[in-house]
């Protein structure tokens, strides 16, 4: 969720931090800072409360300058968002740290190095990490060795950046927990909670492991596994460009993002189709032989991914005939749990490092799943490398919190696993040939989707003086309008709720009135006859109704009922295609509000702690 960054270079770095912390703002935070080392010794440091800009404005104030330099944005887990609790925090005005992550035993830790004496400024648990650093350099060790003991103390999560002002061209990175990379340059050597970052200054990096901990210098980069072995780590080449994280003609990262969605469909569908077809290769070495073992699947993942999963679930069931579960990733591991032999445990998650997703997959390690398959957007991340087989969703980076073409590339390879699975219960060719037929038509679909924005547009006027809202559907489509309610209350703030249509009856219905707005996704399938049913339920009692329906399926439009007309698409893709209009109905009721679209309060776009 926070974000890091940190350079030693023959140049000024300061520079280079802010803007790698701008690059970050789409992770979620609260507060900022930076520390250097200037040219003259010392550490210097400037903190604020809110946006990466007010830290450009107390720069521009009181400039700070060095070659060796750490910068923070911090969301707040332990203590209020205030100047004391912000990053980077020191200890003696000597020794500089920023951390990602949650340290479980900082109680204890704060009440040893308190009979040490040591006088604590913040709330935090991070602050307790630097104090103990700084006590181990106090009895002789360098700034390496006392990152290394002191990190063997801690117990939850942390990425961490270390500098000292009397070692002033060096930067100490260990990760355990929390994402960590290392850029590489020359002459100059940085790390980063995310390449996005780094991108201006360098294309080359690094991937620490877990429990590494590395040494930069501006010549170069030591790292040392978790035993304290010196080991080399693969340098990779991002195919990422530094405007590839820009708005462009864009007003937001939203907006950008949701109209990449049919470039972004064809991406990940590029190359493991034949013409009727799925190539099952694509899902790695050995995939074959794992999903002819697999007889059940389970699903685990958080949030909007977790409504891809529920999505899966009846494509699984209903496609490819195979029992499917599905699980909210926080709840995974605090349970007992009975594993039917031959199930493949299934991971969902854009960045790959999803702090419960990663343990839920940890977990099931040691519970007997029949194998491991990650549905990722990040190629580097810890999910990836820890997963027997890897759909990569290529989406490419998405900035905003609220995740739009990340569900849809999700669904889009989950659908492609279907197939591949399907081969082994009952799917013959003849079903396979539809739904890849169906998916090579579905970028297109998708661009006809956005050609409804204006129509949309003019529905979320309704929407503006509202408080609450419904969002109905059924079967695979009941998912869908979970995630266009998530959507709405994520950047506009609205109360929204999602149920089956079919449960109107059993409570929601004592809600609706004319000041409620009821979104319904009606798509021409075996169950819209029953949803329009329901849907007259919510006229009968006054309700506004907003459908968006198939041609020729959808009810009649009136003064209390909008009908928004979905151009025609393939059954099996309905839900991928019906998600683009609520996308654009959040997107828009946010502009109109005047929220902060690409970072709603409260929220982080990569949850990297529980």
């Amino acid at each position: 969720m926070c974000g890091i960054v940190g350079a030693v270079a023959q140049r000024d770095v300061a520079p280079i931090l802010l803007e790698g912390l701008r690059r970050l703002e789409y992770r979620g935070y609260d507060s900022a800072g930076l520390a250097v080392v200037p040219e003259a010794g010392g550490l210097l440091r400037h903190r604020v409360v809110g946006k990466v800009a007010g830290l450009a404005e107390r720069l521009a104030e009181e400039p700070l300058a060095g070659q060796l330099g750490i910068a923070h944005t911090r969301w707040a887990t332990h203590g209020r968002p205030t100047e004391a609790n912000a990053h980077p925090h020191w200890a003696e005005e000597r020794i500089a740290l920023v951390h990602n992550g949650i340290i479980e035993n900082h109680e204890a830790m704060r009440d040893g190095l308190s009979r040490q004496g040591y006088r604590f400024a913040s709330e935090t648990d991070t602050e307790v990490v630097v104090n103990a650093i700084h006590a181990r350099t106090d009895r002789g060790d360098d700034l390496l060795k006392a990152v290394r003991t002191a990190v063997r103390e801690l117990d939850g999560a942390y990425a961490l950046g270390v500098i000292d002002a009397r070692e002033p061209d060096r930067l100490v990175a260990a990760r355990k927990g929390s994402p960590l990379v290392i850029g590489i340059g020359i002459g100059e050597h940085f790390i980063a909670s995310d390449v996005a970052a780094l991108l201006p200054v360098t294309r080359r990096f690094i991937f620490l492991e877990e429990g590494d901990i590395a040494l930069l210098t501006r010549d170069r980069v030591v790292i040392y596994d978790r035993d304290g072995e010196p080991v080399e780590r693969a340098v990779k080449t991002s195919e990422l460009s530094a405007d590839a994280v820009e708005r462009g003609a864009y007003r937001h990262f939203m907006a950008k993002e949701i109209h990449e969605q049919p470039q972004a469909v064809a991406d990940t569908l590029e190359g493991r189709l034949t013409t009727d077809r799925l190539l099952v290769e694509s899902l790695g070495p050995g995939a074959a032989e794992v999903l002819a073992a697999t007889q059940r699947v389970q699903i685990v993942a958080c949030g909007t991914s977790y409504h891809a999963g529920l999505v899966a679930r009846y494509w699984f069931e209903g496609l490819a005939g195979v029992p499917c579960d599905v699980e909210v990733a926080s709840e995974f591991r605090y349970r007992r749990h009975v594993v039917a032999p031959g199930t493949l445990f299934i991971t969902i998650s854009q960045s790959g490092e999803t702090a419960d997703t990663l343990a839920a997959l940890r977990e099931a390690r040691n519970l007997g799943y029949a194998g491991a398959l990650a549905i990722c957007n990040v190629p580097e991340s810890s999910l990836v490398r820890e997963s027997d087989l890897v759909l990569m969703t290529r989406a490419g980076p998405e900035i905003g919190v609220a995740s739009t073409k990340a569900f849809t590339t999700q669904l889009s390879a989950l659908l492609l696993a279907v197939v591949a699975l399907g081969r082994h219960h009952g799917l013959n060719a003849a079903m396979e040939a539809n739904i890849v037929a169906a998916l090579r038509r579905l970028p297109g679909q998708l661009e006809a989707m956005l050609a409804l924005e204006p129509e949309v547009r003019r529905v979320a006027e309704g929407f503006v003086d509202k408080r609450h809202s419904l969002f109905l559907g059924r079967g695979e489509h009941y998912p869908i309008a979970l995630e266009g309610a998530l959507k709405l209350k994520e950047i506009s703030y609205i109360h929204a709720e999602a149920y089956p249509a079919g449960e109107l009856k059993h409570g929601p219905l004592a809600l609706v009135d004319a000041e409620m707005p009821v979104v319904a996704v009606a798509p021409r399938d075996h169950v819209v006859e029953k949803l329009k049913s329901n849907l007259q339920e919510v006229r009968a009692r006054g309700g506004r109704l907003i459908v968006f329906a198939d041609a020729a399926t959808a009810p009649a439009a009136d003064e209390d009922c909008d009908v928004i007309t979905v151009p025609a698409g393939d059954e099996v893709t309905a839900p991928i295609l019906y998600t683009v209009p609520l996308q654009l109905l959040a997107y828009h009721v946010a502009v109109l509000k005047g929220t902060d679209v690409d970072k709603p309060r409260n929220l982080a776009k990569s949850v990297t702690v529980e």
